[in-house]
């Protein structure tokens, strides 16, 4: 019962986050800030089937009551299963848009440097640095490494909140079958 908890809130919460690179292209999202706290927003909405999978294990498993730890270890298998979506759909995307992301986030970063009126030697310096980056993330296996590092501290999160919170039965206790 535990392996499909994990599989079916990882999967529905994976299918959340990887689904949300298909719409930003789709709908030609460009790379700012404001796109930052949406990605974020999304994470925490995808991520709320790790609360739900918790609470469902909670009740339907160990009978309403369970200890922060199990909760903590549930919440993060099924944050680690969305989290593999995460990964697999950024990779899909990359390959979709013939990996033009990183390209694009160097130069507006340059750029973004350069209309800030910042000297030419520092954006020089900061244009090499980011090349080099650039370089880097053009490996595959760093690039899923860095993208797995965008939403585990995420999940941790809400894997830690959820199991605080659902430790306590009396927290959304589980309905009676009467």
């Amino acid at each position: 019962m535990l392996g499909r908890i994990l599989a079916v809130y990882g999967t529905i919460g994976g299918l959340v986050l990887a689904s949300s690179f298909l719409v930003g292209w789709l709908m030609g999202a460009e790379i700012d800030d404001h796109n930052v706290f949406v990605g974020y927003s999304i994470m925490l909405v995808a991520l709320s089937m790790v609360f739900v999978g918790v609470k469902k294990y909670r009740d339907t498993v160990l009978g309403g009551v369970i200890r922060f730890w199990p909760a903590a270890g549930v919440g993060l298998g099924i944050a680690a299963v969305a989290s593999l979506f995460y990964v697999i759909g950024w990779e899909i995307y990359m390959y979709a848009t013939d990996y033009s992301f990183m390209r694009a986030y160097v130069d507006s970063s340059i750029a973004a440097k350069q209309a800030a009126g910042v000297p030419a030697a520092e954006v020089a310096k900061f244009a090499a640095e980011m090349k080099a980056f650039e370089a880097q993330y053009a490996d595959p296996l760093f690039r899923m490494v860095i993208t797995l590092t965008e939403i585990a501290p995420v999940g941790l999160l809400v894997a830690i909140l959820s199991a605080a919170l659902l430790r306590k039965s009396s927290f959304m206790p589980a309905k009676a079958n009467n």
